[in-house]
């Protein structure tokens, strides 16, 4: 039974040793993420800082640069939480194996006791030789090895007990000294952080000063949006058009031959899905719903879709902004063709269509597409520029869709 016990703690040490090793380096992971997209955003902040003009990008950046170090902080406390839970539950493991080990010492210690009573040859042979008969002779000379093999047994027991009591007091300790590193890691994150918070109170208080300017601005901005929404329209209505064409086609064809015409809608409720091809397509986009990758390796959203206010200056965002690195490739999140490739006022707008949806990338750079092109999912597009910025977009027919619902989960 003893033994047992200790075979079952020891389980269960490897098992806690094992879980908290899998969900620390998870949150480590996070945290090196989160460290990269921070420092991607302080190179866009650095570039700014000596442009006495202050900008709506400014402003952006660094809305998401608190994001960013605010979920920074909310992992090192996770694994804090964490931290605390195992050094809990080392410290029980410790005073149990304490416990485990002084049991078994004093076991140890009545059978020497009971050993240096018996210990002369004389005195085994007297007691072997007591016996009633031959089978009870046998049982006590079996009884007396098994007794010494017991003690050599108990023995290494206790040295075992002692090595795992011993790994565990050190584990123990590097736990602690790990929370006390993190809790420095905490103390200067909240410090950054709110250093972070006072440079946005005076950015959002310089834009305001500068109300006017900025509603002109932002109104340019909304005109070029809407402009581009309209380009984005008209080619999906193309795009339509084409489609109506083709499926007429195929009932002519099948009317022609005495055949059944193939169902232009098949049962979608969209003329886009009028081919086997294009209905697959769409399928498989929806399947993915939630878990498409994004059209960069490395962002992070300095503009979600919906409505953001600046003091008494609202502006509506359609899509995301993603803020990236220079140069950086700019990918599709799924399989379809390139309906259109244009340059409009200095960005380049690529849209492609995945059957009954479309995904729209406008950036600054270049673009390594043309109309018709068959791309896969992750394939290069083009490359983003100096600004490293790129607005994306998402749409079911002409209804424009949240990403947030389509692209798999930030970090």
């Amino acid at each position: 039974m003893k033994k047992l016990r200790i075979i079952f703690i020891l389980f269960i040490l490897f098992s806690g040793v094992q879980a908290f090793a899998q969900s620390r380096a998870e949150l480590e992971r996070k945290k090196a993420q989160l460290n990269k997209d921070i420092e991607m955003i302080n190179n866009t902040l650095s570039k700014t800082a000596n442009n006495k003009k202050v900008t709506l990008k400014q402003l952006n950046a660094l809305r998401a640069q608190i994001r960013l170090r605010q979920s920074k902080i909310n992992t090192i406390n996770s694994e804090i939480r964490l931290l605390d839970g195992q050094i809990n539950e080392n410290l029980n493991q410790v005073r149990s194996l304490q416990a485990q080990l002084k049991q078994l010492k004093e076991d140890y210690a009545a059978m020497i006791r009971f050993a240096q009573k018996n210990q002369g040859a004389y005195s085994k042979l007297m007691y072997i030789f007591a016996a009633k008969d031959f089978n009870q002779a046998y049982k006590r000379m079996k009884y007396l090895q098994q007794f010494g093999e017991y003690r050599q047994k108990q023995a290494k027991y206790i040295e075992n007990t002692q090595a795992s009591l011993k790994n565990k007091i050190a584990l123990l300790n590097k736990n602690k000294q790990e929370k006390d590193h993190l809790l420095g890691d905490q103390e200067k994150e909240k410090n950054t952080l709110g250093v972070a918070q006072k440079k946005q109170i005076k950015v959002v208080s310089s834009l305001t000063s500068q109300e006017r300017k900025l509603k002109q601005n932002l109104a340019q901005k909304q005109r070029e949006a809407q402009k581009l929404d309209r380009l984005i329209q008209r080619e999906i209505e193309l795009a339509r058009k084409k489609a109506e064409e083709e499926a007429r086609a195929a009932a002519a064809k099948a009317k022609s031959e005495g055949k059944t015409a193939p169902n232009s809608k098949n049962n979608t409720g969209s003329i886009l899905n009028s081919t086997p091809e294009a209905l697959k397509l769409s399928a498989d986009f929806v399947s993915n719903r939630g878990k498409l990758p994004w059209p960069v390796a490395n962002g992070v959203v300095t503009q979600y879709a919906g409505m953001q206010k600046i003091q008494n200056v609202t502006v509506e965002n359609t899509g995301w902004t993603i803020q990236t690195n220079p140069s950086a490739a700019i990918r599709s999140v799924f399989s379809g063709e390139v309906r259109t490739v244009l340059n409009l006022y200095g960005y380049n707008l690529v849209l492609i269509q995945h059957g009954q949806f479309f995904t729209a990338y406008k950036f600054h750079g270049s673009a390594s597409v043309s109309k018709g092109d068959k791309v896969k999912v992750k394939q290069i597009i083009g490359k983003a520029g100096d600004q490293a910025e790129i607005e994306f977009h998402i749409y079911k027919d002409k209804q424009e869709l949240d990403p947030k619902s389509w692209l798999a989960p930030e970090e």
